[in-house]
């Protein structure tokens, strides 16, 4: 997807990156890749052993002897009898005679494919930025005109800033590896193709892991180019005071924001929208932070909201998510899945603050978050984001600046009267039409969700705590209490 369909043949291409990211595997992957396509293959390698090779590959399930290996090391002699054998002392001979050792290796094998690893070697072997730069040169010009795609591997060692200029202008392609140390969590890796000569790739940062089975690249979201058409009508909840106060309930494709102060309600909400949803047989996924998977099925359970049938019949699926595991852009790829494969009419993200802990760079998540909510609003999903609040009462904020990327938001707040503290909800702004502008109580308990009138002569509802100063009457009470 990043390359459009992969790279030209016969060119030579720079695979870059520091030690640690990713360039043996990928370069393996390239390998055989080759092979499955009943290609011959070569790898020359200068600094890791036909044995350190090998067991990389074995730790993803793979054979090195599936391919030809040149191996350069320090376990023979470099002249002497022996002179078929291809193990020699790279750091002992002159570079010429290892440049035309190479090419006779690649006279013999000719192969389709080729990674040269790695060109470090060749620095410490040329010592003189001028010949290394000859001898590259003279690389290339080798492999011009043959029928073989090469690959050189460079773990960026070898210069201060880590930079070649002048190699990057020699090869067709420059693709760059890197990882990443957090200060929590396990490391992050990233790629991006920084030239590719005629072919119209996929630009900027795709995150990646390392797994068993070799990298698994996420190409970074594009949302223009998911549209697809959809019936943009309203999606109901099942309680009218609630859609109500939404115009009649979230419109297709767009997203709604539900904020306030934790216990203030926001996953019931969400929740109460998906129970609706999975009743109408459209499949669903909720994103769990947070909460465990166990916790938020036995609470919605306590609420009048069974969810596990619907697991059970497929029509839900709830996911776990460690926050500290998963890049966004991993993130953002399960959601296309979901989407594009089971047809997911409505997601839930619980919560943005989980989110958020995937991703330091607060100015970038909103950036991704905004990508992933225009990709969904194309795809015609709804789209309910938990953000839960600083506080539970007085004055509160949010650490995420997020509620202009929303379509709609919804406000829940905690408010005093007659000595108990209650639950209002107010929709702040809702572009999908008209929306109401008074403010309910909302009540949650056994029997569900339930919406109250509209209440005034409040105090303090939006800001500092919030305090009802009306008539006892619109006040709703608990069910077991009412005639």
């Amino acid at each position: 997807m990043i390359l459009k369909g992969g790279l030209p043949s016969r060119r030579l291409y720079l695979l870059e990156g520091a030690p640690g990211s990713g360039k043996t595997t990928l370069a393996l992957q390239f390998l055989r890749e080759g092979v499955r396509r009943g290609e011959r293959a070569l790898y020359i390698t200068l600094s890791e052993t036909s044995e350190e090779l090998a067991a990389v590959a074995a730790s993803h399930g793979w054979d090195s002897s599936e391919f030809d290996v040149f191996e350069f090391s320090s376990a023979a002699e470099v002249f002497g009898n022996g002179r078929d054998q291809s193990i020699l002392h790279p750091w002992e001979m002159e570079l010429g005679e290892t440049t035309r050792l190479i090419q006779e290796e690649v006279e013999r094998v000719k192969p389709k494919r080729v990674v040269f690893d790695s060109l470090s070697e060749m620095r410490l072997l040329a010592q003189d930025p001028l010949r290394y730069r000859r001898q590259v040169l003279a690389l290339k010009q080798f492999f011009s005109g043959r029928d073989t795609t090469v690959i050189l591997v460079d773990d960026m060692t070898g210069n201060q800033d880590g930079r070649d200029a002048h190699l990057h202008s020699l090869c067709h392609g420059v693709i760059t590896l890197e990882r990443m140390t957090l200060d929590f969590g396990a490391a992050r890796r990233r790629m991006q193709v920084q030239k590719l000569r005629g072919v119209d790739f996929t630009a900027g940062y795709h995150d990646f892991t390392i797994r068993t089975g070799g990298l698994q690249i996420y190409p970074r979201l594009i949302a223009a180019s998911h549209h697809s058409e959809f019936a943009g009508d309203t999606t109901a909840s099942g309680i009218a005071e609630l859609d109500n106060l939404l115009g009649g309930g979230p419109l297709r494709g767009t997203s709604t924001l539900l904020t306030g102060p934790a216990g203030s309600g926001k996953t019931t909400i969400a929740l109460q929208y998906l129970f609706a949803a999975c009743e109408r047989g459209e499949p669903c996924t909720v994103y769990e932070f947070d909460e465990r998977i166990g916790t938020l099925l036995t609470r919605s359970r306590a609420f009048n909201l069974d969810l596990v049938p619907h697991i059970a019949n497929g029509n839900l699926l709830v996911e776990q998510i460690d926050p500290a595991e998963i890049s966004p852009g991993e993130f953002a790829t399960r959601v296309r899945h979901e989407v594009e494969r089971r047809g997911v009419k409505m997601i839930v993200i619980d919560s943005l603050n989980g989110y958020m802990a995937a991703m330091p760079q607060e100015q970038h998540l909103v950036l991704q978050m905004h990508e992933l909510l225009s990709y969904l609003s194309q795809r015609g999903v709804v789209t309910f984001l938990i953000n839960p609040q600083n506080g539970l009462v007085g004055t509160m904020a949010t650490n995420l600046s997020i509620s202009y990327v929303a379509d709609s938001v919804v406000l829940l707040r905690f408010f005093e009267a007659e000595g108990r503290v209650r639950k209002a909800i107010s929709v702040l702004k809702n572009r999908g039409g008209v929306h109401e502008d008074t403010i309910r109580e909302l009540r949650i308990d056994s029997g569900g969700v339930r919406i109250g009138e509209p209440l005034s002569q409040f105090r303090g509802i939006l800001t500092g705590t919030p305090e009802y100063m009306g008539a006892r009457d619109p006040l709703m009470e608990d069910r077991n209490s009412e005639t």
